[in-house]
């Protein structure tokens, strides 16, 4: 994404959306989603640190492929 356009997208998420804590979380290490009109990541202990942006079907995408992998992981 145009780093202008990121840093639009990144104002209106932090304004508009909620955060929260993915299901996968534990232990202090977790990422927030916040779903809008894309989808924001961030990191729970940098709530004012970057965000990384996916499109709706880019993020379902992404998280399909990582259920199964955090199942393995987390038990």
């Amino acid at each position: 994404m145009h780093p202008v356009m990121n840093g639009l997208m990144e104002n209106w998420i932090r304004a508009h959306a909620t955060f929260a804590k993915s299901t996968f979380s534990e232990g202090g290490n977790c990422v927030e989603v916040a779903k809008a009109v894309v989808v924001g990541v961030r990191n729970s202990k940098d709530p004012d640190g970057p965000v990384l942006f996916f499109t709706r079907s880019g993020w379902d995408a992404f998280a399909s492929e990582m259920r199964p992998l955090l199942r393995r992981v987390l038990g």
